[in-house]
C-alpha cells in the first residue's frame, strides 16, 4: 500500500504541477477564456489513462495462464523502463519545466484552440499513462488485495490536494528534495517490479530457471505473515527468489541508483520552492 501511495503521490503531483503551470500562465497573461481548452485536454488525458488501466486489467482475461504471464511480465518490464526514464527526465528538466511548458502553450495559442487542447492533453497524458502502467504493475504484483488500490487512490487524491494548495500559495514544498527521495524509493520499487516481471516470464516458459533459487527464506519470512506482506507490498520482495530474479534486481538497482544519486544529489543552483500566491504554481517546478 505504501509503495503504491507514493507512486500515486509523486506521479499525481507531477501532473498537478503541469496543470498548475498551464492554468497560472493563462491567468497571469489575462487569457482566462482559454482555460476551457486546457481543462478539456486534461480531461481527455485523464480519461485515456483510466481507459488504459482498465484495458490492462480486463484485456488479458480469458487467455491461457502462460499468455497472461507473458503479457504481465512484458508490461512490467516496460513499466520499469518508463518509470526509470521519468525519474531521470524529471531530475534533469525540473528546473526548466515551467519555461518549457509556457513556451509550448504560447506556441499552441498562436495555432488555435485545438492546439491548446492537444498540448494540454499530451503534457498531462504522458504522466497519466506512466502512472497507469506502473500502478498496474505494482498492484498486479501485490496480488488480489485491495490495499494497493486504496494506497494508489489515496496517493493521487493527496497529490490533487497538494497541487491545489500549491496553486493557491497555501503550501510551499521543496520539490528538489521531494523528487530526490521519492526517486530513490521508486528505483527500489522498480527493481522489485522488474524481478516480478522476470518471474512472470519464467512462469510463461520464456525465460529459464524457474526452479533455480538464489535463496528461500520462507521459513523466516512467511508469505502470509505481517512482515512478508509488508515486504511484498512495499518492495515486491519474494521469500523464494530465483537466481535470474536476483540478478535482474541487482543489475538494475545498483547502476541506476548510482547514476541517479550522482545526478540528483550533486550540488548545483538552488531550485526554488513552490510559488508564492501572487504567481500560483508558476515556479513550482
Amino acid at each position: 500500500m505504501l509503495a503504491n501511495y507514493l507512486i500515486g503521490l509523486r506521479e499525481g503531483l507531477e501532473a498537478a504541477l503541469v496543470v498548475g503551470i498551464l492554468v497560472a500562465y493563462l491567468v497571469r497573461t489575462d487569457r482566462r477564456a482559454l482555460l476551457r481548452q486546457v481543462w478539456f485536454g486534461v480531461g481527455i488525458a485523464a480519461g485515456v489513462s483510466i481507459g488504459v488501466g482498465a484495458l490492462l486489467t480486463l484485456g488479458p482475461q480469458g487467455l491461457t495462464f502462460e499468455a497472461q504471464e507473458a503479457i504481465g511480465g512484458t508490461l512490467s518490464i516496460v513499466a520499469v523502463g518508463l518509470i526509470t526514464w521519468m525519474i531521470f527526465w524529471m531530475g534533469k528538466t525540473a528546473r526548466h519545466l515551467k519555461g518549457h511548458l509556457e513556451n509550448a502553450l504560447e506556441n499552441a495559442i498562436s495555432v488555435g484552440k485545438g492546439a491548446i487542447v492537444a498540448m494540454a492533453m499530451l503534457a498531462v497524458g504522458r504522466e497519466g499513462l506512466e502512472t497507469a502502467l506502473f500502478l498496474w504493475a505494482g498492484i498486479t504484483s501485490a496480488g488480489s488485495s485491495l490495499a494497493p488500490i486504496i494506497g494508489a487512490t489515496l496517493g493521487i487524491a493527496t497529490a490533487v490536494a497538494l497541487g491545489w494548495l500549491i496553486y493557491k500559495g497555501a503550501v510551499r514544498l521543496n520539490l528538489r528534495v521531494f523528487f530526490q527521495w521519492t526517486g530513490v524509493f521508486l528505483i527500489i520499487v522498480a527493481g522489485g517490479v522488474l524481478a516480478y516481471g522476470v518471474h512472470d516470464l519464467q512462469e510463461a516458459g520464456i525465460l529459464p530457471g524457474l526452479n533455480t533459487l538464489a535463496f528461500d527464506v520462507s521459513d523466516t519470512v512467511a508469505p502470509g505473515s505481517v512482515l512478508g506482506t509488508l515486504l511484498k507490498g512495499v518492495f515486491n520482495f519474494s521469500p523464494a527468489t530465483t537466481v535470474l530474479e536476483a540478478v535482474a534486481w541487482v543489475a538494475y538497482v545498483v547502476p541506476v541508483m548510482w547514476m541517479f544519486v550522482r545526478m540528483a544529489f550533486r550540488s548545483g543552483p538552488p531550485v526554488p520552492r513552490t510559488a508564492p500566491a501572487r504567481e500560483p504554481a508558476a515556479a513550482a517546478a
